[in-house]
Order: C-alpha cells, then sequence, then structure tokens
C-alpha cells in the first residue's frame, strides 16, 4: 500500500451536513465532514486527547456532531477544524486557547465524479499525482450511472490486476457471450503495453472476436458478431480505467477508484460512463448488469492464494497474456522507489498495541510537534538493497 496519492472517502450523496462519517483506508481510520459551506474535509480519526474516534458513534440529540465548521469528539467533546486545529477544549472552558500539540493531520480533499477524495500524503501540491480526470464526465453525448459501491473481501491489487486480464472473461463472464471457446483455435491476441496519457499509469487495447449479445438489453447497441476492442490501464496504485469499444463508436469508459481498507478488504467506488443509449431507463439495466459481472469477477478473487500480490514475478508462472499486469507492478515498483509503499509487517506488528499511527499530512513538512507516529514506510529498495549489502 502506499502513501501520497488521491484515495476515495465517501460517495458524495452519503456525507450530509450534520453527521460525519468514517473511512478505513490503509489500514487507518479517517474521518469526513461538511463545514457549513458544504466543503468536505478528511482528517485522521484518532483524537489527540485520549485517542477518542472523532467520528464514533455518539446518541442522537445529546449534542452537535458538527460544531461551527469542527468535528466534534464524541469522549470529551474536543473540537476540530477542517484544517486539524483543535479550537475548543471543553474541560479548560471554551474560548481558551488550546496547547499546540492539540492538532489531528488533515488531508488535502477534492470532490468529483459523485465522490469525496482525499490526498493521504505529505506531498506539498507541486509534487502531488493528480487526480485522475474523468474528460468526458462533463461532455455531451456521455452520460454516467450513479456511483456503485462495491465491498470485496480481496487485496487491491488483486483487484487491479483482474481488471488488466484479457485471458479471464471466457471463463468468468459467461454473461458476455463468450462461454464456449474453440479449443482447436482459441489463444489470447498479441497486445502492446504504453503509458497512459495522463501519466503515472499504463494502458492497453486488446482486440478479441466477440460473439452476438441477444441480451434484451443490449439488442438495440450490438446484435452481430465480430471484432470488439477492449482496453484498461491504470494511473497510481489503486486507480483502474477501463474502455469497451463495442461497434459503431459505441463504448463504455469505466472507473474504478479503490480503497485499500487493509491487507483483506477494498471498498470500490464505480464509475461508468456511455456514450449511446443515453436514456435514463436504461441506467438501472445497465447498473444491473454491472452488479452481476462484478458479483462473477469476486467469486473468483476471493479464493485467490496468497492474497497479498506477490513482490517478485518468479512466485508466479506469467504468461504473455500477463504482459498488463506485469507493466502495473513495474508501475509499483516505481513508487516503491520513490519511498513510498507503507512497511505493512511493521505496521500491523504495532499498530494499536504500542502505538497509534496517521498517514503523514502536507503540513507536518512545516510544522513538528506532531503526537501521533507517521505510519511506518519501506525507504526506496535501492536503499533497502543497499543497507542488506552493508549488513551482509
Amino acid at each position: 500500500m502506499y502513501i501520497n496519492f488521491w484515495y476515495p472517502m465517501v460517495r458524495s450523496e452519503d456525507l450530509g451536513p450534520d453527521k460525519p462519517e468514517r473511512a478505513k483506508v490503509l489500514g487507518l481510520n479517517f474521518v469526513i465532514f461538511r463545514d457549513s459551506k458544504g466543503q468536505a474535509h478528511v482528517l485522521s480519526d484518532t483524537c489527540v486527547h485520549r485517542g477518542g474516534s472523532l467520528g464514533g458513534p455518539w446518541e442522537l440529540g445529546q449534542r452537535p456532531r458538527i460544531q461551527g465548521d469542527c468535528v466534534v469528539c464524541p469522549y470529551h467533546g474536543w473540537e476540530f477544524k477542517g484544517d486539524g486545529e483543535c479550537t475548543n477544549i471543553p474541560s479548560i472552558g471554551y474560548g481558551k486557547k488550546p496547547p499546540a500539540r492539540a492538532k489531528v493531520d488533515a488531508y488535502p480533499t477534492a470532490e468529483k465524479y459523485g465522490i469525496v477524495f482525499a490526498f493521504l500524503g505529505d506531498l506539498q501540491e507541486s509534487e502531488r499525482p493528480p487526480l485522475l480526470e474523468i474528460e468526458e464526465y462533463s461532455s455531451a453525448g456521455w452520460r454516467a450511472n450513479q456511483v456503485l459501491v462495491l465491498e470485496v473481501d480481496y487485496y487491491y491489487e488483486r483487484s487491479i490486476e483482474n481488471g488488466l486480464d484479457p485471458a479471464h472473461n471466457e471463463f468468468v463472464h459467461p454473461t458476455h457471450g463468450f462461454s464456449a471457446i474453440n479449443r482447436e483455435t482459441y489463444s489470447v491476441r498479441e497486445y502492446d503495453v504504453e503509458d497512459y496519457p495522463q501519466g503515472w499509469g499504463m494502458w492497453f487495447l486488446h482486440r478479441f472476436n466477440a460473439p452476438g449479445l441477444t441480451d434484451k438489453t443490449w439488442q438495440q447497441a450490438r446484435t452481430q458478431a465480430g471484432d470488439l476492442y477492449a482496453g484498461s490501464g491504470t494511473h497510481g496504485p489503486n486507480t483502474m480505467i477501463t474502455e469497451i469499444n463495442i461497434g459503431n463508436n459505441q463504448k463504455f469508459r469505466q472507473y474504478f477508484f479503490e480503497q485499500p481498507v487493509d491487507q483483506s478488504k477494498t471498498k470500490i467506488f464505480f464509475v461508468n460512463m456511455r456514450n449511446f443509449m443515453l436514456e435514463p431507463q436504461h441506467d438501472g439495466p445497465i447498473h444491473a448488469r454491472n452488479k452481476i459481472i462484478a458479483q462473477q469477477d469476486i467469486e473468483i478473487l476471493t479464493d485467490v492464494y496468497p492474497p497479498r500480490t506477490p513482490i517478485s514475478n518468479t512466485k508466479e508462472v506469467l504468461m504473455p497474456a500477463d504482459k498488463a499486469v506485469v507493466a502495473y507492478r513495474d508501475w509499483l515498483a516505481k513508487f516503491d522507489e520513490r519511498g513510498w509503499r507503507i512497511d505493512w509487517d511493521e505496521f500491523t506488528r504495532r499498530n494499536g498495541k504500542d502505538a497509534a499511527f496517521a498517514i503523514p499530512s502536507p503540513r507536518r513538512r512545516s510544522s513538528g510537534n506532531w503526537v501521533l507516529e507517521p505510519v511506518p514506510m519501506l525507504g526506496s529498495r535501492s536503499a533497502r538493497k543497499s543497507v542488506r549489502e552493508a549488513a551482509g
């Protein structure tokens, strides 16, 4: 898992004006709330007083959860602004200045595509990898489905790699019309991998023969057999893009913003775009079909072993059809080299036992006196190799 990227936190429609929401991302808890102007804020969820959860439960009607543009800790009533500063500590009297250490990490936010995103890392704005731009989201001739949120019991990298795999459709997705293959002629066609146009990832487009689809939902869109083009790509470690061109320039563009909860759970925020069948009455059937297809993947990926992606490609027997998966792993190695990878083994050894951690926020670059420890990092691969060589 990596810091210094944008992560989905919650759907916009699920974040009301009066109640904070919680999200667990990269193994840590965060609180999300809106101020009086509707601006969303994301903070580390751990109160630096006695460890209360800022987004934790509080009896309805007892006290406001959002007070004066602050989220209120339900344990002792400490109030934290959107920038992470504590403004009031009831036990010393309202209006009295809290100590300098009374602050929590606050993260840059963006609200787009019906999702609240947070940049979980300490990079300044000019250094940050950008949030993926859905170029057709506000373009004429395109329509977006409501954001579909999927909660799955497997590691996010396995989820991303499944979407980059052109060899599983015939076996996992009979609803695509590929349930029968010709054993004498079947193979996955060769394809090329290139850098994704927006940077920070890879992309490929694959051509394969597709039978005619007879599902009533799709009859008006495509009923003739022939070549179909589909491609996938990545942006950062946790965002995947898929394009499906079913002919006559009729396309789906699908965006999967993945929220790594921990090493065995992932939340996927799925935005489906299309440039045909634009009438609203098609939203429901398309939504339902996407759920069916997703469930087919879920049933397979839940049993993949080991749950975490192997560090070395030699731990699996990879084929030419896995070229896109290898390219994705190469990008992860680049993020690794930047020192952005969490030391998950050290984190799980200490987290909640002798330490409370936080993802370091940009403000840590310019100020000190922080209470929570920054999450342990592995450092770059080359630096780790130098340490091993020096020790050996």
